[in-house]
């Protein structure tokens, strides 16, 4: 396989006394969306802080397209988009003159903003105060920004908080398109949902440490019971293991005899599944 995007190898941070992340080791391929999930608190912030330099490894090494985010950050900076989980606009610009600001920093023509401005449909409101955005257009303005000068990377501290399901759907689709054109987008969530309908895997965390590692799917079809809640016609109530013989020979004789009158499977229970994985429930 091609070197990875980015390359975590047995990261630590440590706040005082306090581990964040825990030997966290995890290679990110290039051309992927990448789901970090885990609930509150299980060091998916501090990793992504660790990405864009706001804090330094207290152990292991980090590299972004082959460059060490300590010794070489020089390199990296350019080469990330990030959207934070809190918005940091100047809030008496426009949307517009905000998106220049940071376009004059990157050097990226002041075209560029406008198409930005057009992908995360807030062309319209592109001339109006960002201190009248609501919560949802601030954010998708921090979207615009991290598009703006095209990186091969991105990071996304849960990207569709706060967002309506069409913006949303606008911001999947966006992420979706900049993986199609070989970027690496890595996001964190704590929507299982959200991970299934975008990410081509997914990470699952739990404090600072890794405890699952896979396509959503593979994760689905793994830890999803394999079960049938059945009701007779008489009103009784039978589960049946698909996974056993005789379960599954007895149901075959319900649904020939005529007496079944639903059967519904087991779906995926990702709360269950992180209980499983970890001994704790997903809070």
């Amino acid at each position: 396989m091609p070197d990875p995007a980015i390359r975590i190898d047995a990261l630590r941070v440590q706040y005082g006394s306090f581990t964040a992340v825990d030997g966290l080791s995890l290679d990110i391929r290039r051309g992927e969306l990448f789901g970090l999930l885990g609930p509150n608190g299980a060091g998916k912030s501090t990793t992504i802080r660790v990405l864009i330099g706001q804090r330094r490894p207290t152990a292991g090494t980090v590299t972004v397209c082959g460059h060490d985010v300590v010794t070489e950050w020089a390199k990296i900076k350019p080469l990330f988009g990030y959207v934070p989980d809190r918005d940091n606009h100047f809030d008496e610009f426009t949307g517009r003159r905000n998106l220049e600001f940071f376009a004059d920093l990157y050097a990226v023509p002041r075209l560029r903003v406008r198409d930005c401005l057009r992908m995360v449909e807030l062309e319209e409101a592109g001339n109006v105060p960002v201190r009248g955005y609501s919560l949802g257009m601030r954010k998708k303005l921090l979207l615009a920004r991290a598009l703006l000068h095209e990186p091969p990377v991105f990071y996304l501290d849960e990207p569709t908080a706060n967002l309506d399901i069409h913006s949303a759907d606008v911001v999947h689709r966006i992420l979706r398109e900049r993986v199609a054109a070989g970027a690496t987008v890595v996001m964190t969530t704590h929507d299982m949902g959200e991970v299934e309908k975008i990410c081509d895997r997914v990470g699952i965390v739990c404090k600072g440490k890794l405890v699952a590692l896979d396509s959503p799917l593979a994760l689905r079809s793994e830890h999803t019971e394999r079960k049938a809640d059945v009701i007779l016609a008489d009103h009784t109530r039978v589960t049946v293991d698909m996974d056993a013989d005789a379960d599954r020979a007895k149901l075959a004789g319900f649904v020939s005899a005529g007496t079944v009158a639903s059967v519904r499977t087991r779906e995926f229970d990702f709360h269950a599944t992180f209980l499983k994985l970890t001994g704790q429930k997903y809070e």
